[in-house]
């Protein structure tokens, strides 16, 4: 069964058993390993997911970036501490445009308001948009006008990762190969693998096939070992699969 605790913890084991060493996007911004992987976790929904990912990923050594919705289904003070504390970057996951519909003065009044209420639960010094599927905007375009250096931000996964050179493997959609069901996590890719599940990557790692540098883009809330959970989402994200390629696709 995929998109389970245990086949994330193959993954992560994996990885580790090719000397592929774990940077969180601000480490690996300014000085990017030669062989490194960048776990990157979009917390949309379910936080209490993403701090199980903190805590295995502690256990095995490893440090990973959480980007955090203003939000209450993703905001919870109290797990941002505890993934922070536990060594972790937290970052903002933004969607100003979204909220703001539209209007690029009050999203970047947006955006400055929560960043600030976030760096005082915890350092933020990356950012990563926000999909928003159901959405006309897209919440990139804030920076056609603003620049987000001016708020102290190192850095932006979409404009600042060359991916002709980074592997990008998302599981947008709840699959690996969700290009066809992604409205926004997209990225001009230089490499052509299409996997179709879990089980396929860890094989590629263990066989030598994958390159030296990827970031992963998880959403926690995908990840579990409850059955019953774990069918909810399913059943879930193949709904907005089919919602998301006939009727947003297309715009």
């Amino acid at each position: 069964m995929d998109f389970t605790l245990t086949s994330y913890q193959r993954l992560l084991g994996a990885l580790q058993s090719q000397s592929y060493r774990f940077q969180t996007f601000q480490q690996f911004l300014p000085a990017p390993n030669s062989r490194t992987v960048v776990l990157r976790h979009d917390v949309d929904l379910l936080p209490q997911n993403s701090l199980a990912f903190a805590q295995i990923q502690r256990q095995a050594g490893i440090r990973g970036t959480y980007y955090f919705r203003a939000v209450p289904e993703s905001w919870n003070e109290a797990i941002i501490r505890e993934i922070a504390d536990l060594g972790h970057e937290i970052g903002y996951h933004y969607e100003c445009l979204t909220t703001c519909g539209g209007d690029l003065e009050a999203s970047i009044r947006d955006f400055d308001k929560n960043l600030t209420a976030l760096r005082k639960i915890a350092p933020v010094q990356t950012i990563c948009m926000h999909g928003s599927p159901m959405s006309k905007y897209d919440s990139k375009d804030l920076w056609k006008k603003y620049s987000y250096q001016d708020f102290g931000i190192m850095g932006e996964p979409y404009f600042d990762v060359d991916f002709s050179k980074v592997l990008y493997l998302t599981d947008t959609g709840r699959r690996w190969n969700g290009e066809n069901v992604s409205v926004r996590d997209k990225v001009s890719s230089g490499f052509s693998f299409q996997f179709q599940n879990t089980n396929e990557i860890v094989r590629a790692s263990v066989e030598g096939k994958l390159p030296d540098q990827i970031m992963f883009t998880f959403h926690p809330q995908r990840w579990t070992n409850d059955v019953f959970l774990w069918t909810k989402e399913l059943v879930f994200q193949n709904m907005k699969n089919i919602i998301k390629r006939h009727f947003f696709m297309r715009r």
